[in-house]
């Protein structure tokens, strides 16, 4: 199960839409959100700021997992990203907790058939 991302100073959990946010201001987000092991490269590099906190962190401490995820979330959903006013449009925690229920659902499915 995904336990979803916290963060490594304080331990709370973050939004991963919040997270996104910040990435969208480096000047190249566009080319970087089309391109899957680019997106994850930066991720890991990018510098944070917890909202709880507001200490800093680098995204290497965030759960790759899920990062993977969340681009593929952000790549699926058409529009997902207001690139004008660089903000998420989808509820991204919300999605990964439902995308990792479905796959649960379906191992469990796929186990009771093996019986």
């Amino acid at each position: 199960m995904l336990g979803m991302a916290k963060c490594p100073v304080c331990g709370s959990t973050l939004d991963w839409r919040e997270l996104i946010e910040q990435m969208l201001s480096m000047e190249n987000a566009r080319e970087v959100f089309s391109d899957k092991e680019r997106f994850l490269k930066e991720l890991e590099e990018f510098t944070f700021k917890c909202p709880v906190c507001g200490e800093e962190f680098l995204g290497k401490y965030l759960p790759r997992e899920e990062g993977e995820k969340v681009f593929e979330l952000l790549n699926d959903f058409k529009g997902s990203i207001d690139w004008e006013r660089r903000k998420v449009r989808i509820r991204l925690n919300q999605l990964l907790v439902l995308d990792k229920m479905l796959e649960e659902w379906d191992r469990r499915v796929k186990n009771v058939g093996h019986k």
